[in-house]
């Protein structure tokens, strides 16, 4: 089977910076893997260069068995995308700024309903999305990710800013959805890791530093938590 996200050897400087360094890594339909690392470790970099948004300063990254900077189009088609912040378009009202990105994406109007249920927003259609909540607005930014019923959703952050029962019903959606597409989270919440994902990546001054289940990854460290081999893989300068 032909990963549907992989990266080889991806690299990112800003100057002397290293953001992101000599990642590579494989995923395929029906895996929700975390990308686990602390603030600054290089997430959202790795994030925004799958997603074409970012170019790397070295490496390849292939949507599909293409490379994404050969084929943008194609590739691009395949990726639904909740960014860091979830830049929306403020003074709009959620029904509106969605109408607009589904006819951007030729989205019908039964997809677009069906995001727009999916994400549990119905009741703040017509409300300005600067008026909105943090959680309301993350929630929006999740619906225009999901209007095209990508293959590949990548999530930065995704319950950032949810009250509890929000997280919930969005770790449950995100658990089912993944069944029948590979998902990537950023997050630096080890319970969410833990509660909703398959694998982990985790990563430390832009280094991938484990890549298995929580089995495995308990295993390489020798510890007895996740809490325990997060600590003791983020604790040194980033080199295995």
């Amino acid at each position: 089977m032909t990963p549907t996200v992989e990266t080889k050897n991806l690299c990112k400087s800003y100057g002397n910076l290293q953001a992101v360094r000599d990642f590579t890594f494989k995923a395929k339909k029906g895996e929700i893997i975390a990308l686990l690392g602390p603030n600054g470790a290089g997430k959202s970099t790795l994030m925004n260069m799958i997603t074409g948004y970012l170019s790397p300063t070295d490496g390849k990254i292939f949507i599909n068995g293409q490379d994404i900077f050969s084929f943008p189009i194609e590739a691009k088609k395949s990726i639904g995308f909740l960014p860091e912040g979830a830049p929306l378009y403020p003074d709009m009202n959620v029904y509106d700024f969605l109408k607009y990105m589904a006819d951007l994406r030729g989205v019908t109007k039964e997809g677009l309903k069906k995001a727009i249920e999916l994400a549990n927003i119905e009741n703040v259609l017509h409300q300005k999305i600067e008026n909105l909540s943090k959680g309301y607005t993350r929630r929006v930014g999740f619906a225009q990710s999901i209007l095209s019923d990508p293959e590949i959703l990548l999530l930065d952050e995704p319950t950032d800013g949810l009250d509890p029962n929000q997280k919930e019903h969005m770790q449950k959606l995100i658990s089912q959805m993944g069944k029948n597409k590979t998902i990537l989270i950023s997050t630096h919440l080890l319970d969410e890791a833990e509660a909703i994902c398959s694998r982990i990546l985790v990563i430390h001054k832009g280094k991938l530093m484990a890549d298995g289940d929580l089995k495995h990854i308990l295993q390489q460290t020798k510890t007895k938590s996740l809490a325990e081999a997060f600590k003791k893989l983020t604790a040194g300068k980033g080199d295995k």
